[in-house]
């Protein structure tokens, strides 16, 4: 089977898809306040974003256009294996940590800033794409999609990054990144239905 760029493009739409159904899974699981089941979510989404920097890689070596925004998704693809990495290896250790001796806390909480920063990061990235494929849209005539689309990105780009700039010196709770984190998640849903659209070019 070839992996043709429709077909390529077409994966990586799907894959952003999953990945927003997952992300917004934890979150409501997270606000009920229900257990999370965070080995599978996070395991999950660990191998489908590696997957996702191989097939938007592919996509962007193929591409005659949106070069910025197959680039940018393939590094926040690279990026959220980090951040989920870092989640699933180092969040329960160092908490033990912590529990066990008092004074190791400001690392536990610095190991969290560290993922959660990583995780904005990739939602500007998410972002950013969408902003360049949402203007495209623009140009083409698509006022209803490129509009929600490149509004929704200058939200998630603006409000993922003031997180990001407020990480460099304080970290609160995992809640305090819900409402940046919330747009990223309806970015990257406009960003598949975008690529979906433009995987026949």
């Amino acid at each position: 089977m070839e992996f043709t760029f429709k077909r390529t493009t077409g994966i990586v739409a799907a894959l952003l898809l999953i990945a927003a159904i997952t992300q917004a899974i934890y979150t409501g699981l997270y606000i009920a306040k229900m257990d999370v089941p965070r080995q599978l979510l996070w395991g999950s989404e660990g191998v489908l974003f590696t997957i996702l920097a191989a097939f938007a890689g592919s996509a962007l070596a193929q591409a005659k256009r949106f070069h910025l925004a197959l680039a940018a998704i393939t590094a926040a693809a690279i990026l959220n294996v980090v951040q989920v990495g870092v989640g699933l290896t180092l969040f329960g250790p160092f908490r033990e940590a912590a529990s066990a001796v008092p004074e190791m806390a400001p690392a536990a909480s610095g190991i969290v800033a560290f993922s959660f920063m990583v995780y904005n990061a990739a939602k500007v990235l998410l972002a950013l794409a969408l902003l360049a494929v949402g203007l495209v849209k623009l140009e083409e005539g698509g006022k209803l999609l490129g509009g929600a689309s490149v509004l929704t990105a200058l939200v998630a780009v603006v409000s993922n990054a003031v997180v990001m700039y407020g990480l460099q010196y304080s970290i609160t709770s995992e809640g305090g990144f819900m409402p940046a984190g919330g747009s990223g998640v309806v970015a990257t849903v406009l960003l598949a239905v975008c690529l979906f659209s433009i995987s026949g070019e």
